[in-house]
């Protein structure tokens, strides 16, 4: 009995001595359990930032690719690409803030919510219902439940009540525990400030709600406008939550680099640029060339007349040949305008993309004045959003040179460029009746809206699209073959496949509620209602 006693305990020992031995050997001292929460941010940040120059853009009608090979710009949307792997990032991160000691309310946890807010603001205006109460729970709910675009609304007005709050609670304390924040050098005073502007787009965006007695649109957006001390928003272009370009790490996605490649297959696309031109906009000698057929013609560059789009409707085929090309026996002079290579791909850095600017604050702002949802000066607005959006294209009273390159050019800051002047005057361009504010009309918000337009060019990912479907400013350009989706632009994404094979039952339910059962590209979702 005392020999199985003792055999009993050599193999309780040896049974221990293993596992301590196999935890140890299990751990990975190269693989880190646990990391700072303020790398965690680092990557989180990384996937906020937009792109220029891409698909998103040719949807949003700025430019437009004329060649198959690099693309085209057609509609015909599948599934829509969401953002649950960010958001199990920003879980993490508020985690391994708390293990290291922080309290409940921490600048981790308030950045966290406005993520949060933002994220699901892009999703849903992708998709429409998601899910959202029961997401980012891992295996405890392995087949989330979606909530309504209304309740997803609510919570992320919610959300950004809260980060006001938890903001202006950690300010006041003078903590400066954040670290790890590329956009705004871990400065709360400028979260807090882009927590409320950001806030604004989001009220501006449930227009169509307004009568909403639980979304309370008008009222919020007055709360936040009349009271800026409890709730501050942006007060200059300095306060842009944007991406900075920096060579070598991050370039400019147009550069001296793919010059070469892709530089003449691309077009500016007429629903933007004819905007300018209709308004003899300054803008316009900043962002794209004269059409070489029409400098050929003999107009100066100068003229407005001499700067052509094409149409994001027209046949790609067509709008190749016509866009201007070096067929081998020298270069033909095209029909259609080519982006402004002086600035975009004369080097590395180019310009700044905003995620959420000050021009489309102020123009938020204007539109909520002319909607009568706040008192205010819509006008001054309006004139601020066309100030700063001048400005960032270094638009300034007087002389202003501009260049554009000859054909066969060097693309480099040194290169071949042709310069000429052009005389501004901010009193001249307002007084244009297509400028001037027509006052809180229909046609003054028409005007609000146009203008809002022309300062997203290659910045705030889809937010010129949204505007569009919300008021049908500007008027995209539609009907031909190369819109695809039988020449139609669509409502909204489908949602990802990944949803049909691992939650498809829930997935089915929230079709059959929105869309009467079909993911139809096509089809209108509850905001635009």
């Amino acid at each position: 009995m005392k020999n199985s006693i003792g055999k009993l305990l050599l193999i309780g020992l040896i049974i221990t001595s293993c596992s301590k031995t196999y935890d140890k050997l299990e751990k990975n001292p190269n693989s880190p359990e646990s990391v700072p929460a303020s790398l965690v941010l680092n990557g989180v940040e990384v996937s906020l930032a937009p792109g220029a120059w891409d698909l998103q853009q040719r949807w949003n009608q700025f430019s437009l690719c004329n060649y198959n090979y690099y693309g085209n710009q057609e509609y015909n949307w599948s599934g829509a690409s969401l953002s649950y792997g960010t958001l199990k990032n920003v879980v993490k991160m508020e985690q391994e803030a708390i293990k290291s000691g922080a309290a409940a309310v921490n600048p981790y946890s308030a950045i966290g919510k406005f993520v949060r807010a933002y994220l699901f603001y892009q999703m849903t205006m992708r998709v429409g219902d998601l899910p959202m109460t029961d997401a980012l729970k891992g295996a405890e709910v392995l087949k989330p439940k979606y909530n309504t675009q209304k309740e997803i609304f609510l919570q992320v007005n919610k959300w950004l009540e809260e980060a006001n709050s938890d903001f202006a609670s950690l300010i006041s304390k003078g903590d400066n525990s954040l670290l790890g924040d590329f956009y705004y050098n871990n400065d709360l005073r400028k979260w807090q400030k882009l927590v409320n502007t950001f806030r604004l787009r989001v009220l501006i965006s449930l227009s169509k709600k307004e009568s909403d007695t639980d979304l309370n649109v008008k009222a919020n957006f007055a709360k936040i406008l009349g009271g800026i001390s409890t709730y501050p928003i942006f007060t200059s272009m300095a306060d842009n939550f944007q991406f900075v370009y920096v060579n070598p790490f991050n370039k400019y996605p147009s550069n001296p680099d793919n010059y070469g490649f892709d530089a003449t297959r691309y077009n500016t696309s007429s629903t933007y640029l004819g905007i300018l031109t209709a308004n003899k906009d300054p803008r316009t000698f900043v962002v794209a060339e004269p059409a070489g057929s029409k400098l050929k013609a003999g107009l100066l560059p100068s003229n407005h007349d001499a700067y052509v789009g094409a149409s994001p409707a027209a046949d790609l085929a067509d709008m190749s040949s016509k866009a201007g090309i070096n067929n081998g026996a020298g270069f033909v002079p095209g029909e259609y305008s080519f982006n402004g290579r002086k600035r975009y791909y004369s080097t590395y850095v180019a310009e700044n993309t905003f995620i959420v600017g000050y021009p489309e604050m102020c123009f938020n702002i204007a539109e909520a004045i002319n909607r009568g949802w706040a008192t205010g000066d819509a006008e001054q607005w309006y004139k601020n959003g066309i100030n700063a959006s001048l400005a960032f294209y270094n638009i300034k009273e007087g002389a202003n040179t501009f260049f554009y390159l000859k054909a066969g050019g060097k693309v480099t800051e040194s290169g071949d460029y042709i310069s000429y002047n052009v005389n501004f005057t901010f009193a001249d361009y307002y007084a244009q009746s297509s400028v001037k504010y027509a006052g809180n009309t229909a046609a003054g918000l028409q005007q609000i809206i146009m203008q809002k337009y022309v300062a997203f060019f290659q910045n705030s990912g889809f937010e010129a699209y949204f505007n569009y479907r919300r008021t049908g400013f500007p008027a995209f350009a539609q009907g031909g073959s190369g819109t695809g989706n039988s020449g139609k632009i669509p409502l909204r994404f489908q949602y990802p496949g990944t949803e049909r094979t691992t939650n498809g039952e829930n997935l089915s339910a929230a079709l059959s509620s929105q869309y009467g059962g079909s993911d139809d590209i096509n089809a209108s979702m509850w905001v635009i209602k």
